[in-house]
């Protein structure tokens, strides 16, 4: 299922990266991309909660970075891979990385769809990220830094969550 939409993964991933870089070397670059796939993935899975979701957003892509570049300020430049960066998905990993116990949240939900199908699934980086985590991702979980993305799509996710199942999006 992953495969369906992991170039949207990806991206949005790099896009949250990029906008809010690592603390440190390689390691820390790391374990910052890490809690940034994890994020994304689970807010993915929550956008698009079924196959034929996931499928359609691999196929038609998404709107691209250029509304999340212009509020965070972030020279967007031309690169191909910021057509698949999806806002929505960015704002929700946005949230999630700021709020550790709204992780665990929709991690249980996400990890209740179709998308593990049966494949033993950790997100502790995400949910439970140790002081290494921290440090290295200090940018990437900081609440006031993200609030911007995070609150562009805020509501909906928390809609989502408080409904109990994901939803077509």
């Amino acid at each position: 299922m992953l495969s369906d939409f992991s170039s949207l993964i990806a991206a949005t991933a790099r896009w949250l990266t990029s906008a809010f870089p690592p603390n440190g070397g390689a390691l820390a670059a790391a374990l910052c991309d890490v809690q940034a796939r994890q994020a994304v993935t689970v807010a993915a899975w929550l956008r698009f909660p079924t196959p034929t979701d996931a499928a359609l957003a691999g196929m038609a892509g998404s709107g691209g970075s250029v509304r999340l570049d212009w509020i965070t300020g972030v020279e967007g430049g031309g690169e191909p891979w910021r057509s698949w960066v999806d806002e929505v998905v960015a704002s929700w990993a946005a949230c999630l990385l700021a709020e550790p116990r709204l992780a665990e949240v929709a991690v249980s939900a996400a990890l209740d769809g179709g998308h593990t199908a049966g494949a033993p699934m950790e997100f502790r980086r995400l949910t439970a990220p140790d002081e290494n985590d921290r440090r290295a991702a200090a940018l990437l979980r900081h609440p006031d830094l993200l609030d911007r993305v995070a609150g562009l799509h805020r509501a909906e996710l928390m809609d989502l969550l408080a409904a109990g199942q994901p939803r077509a999006a």
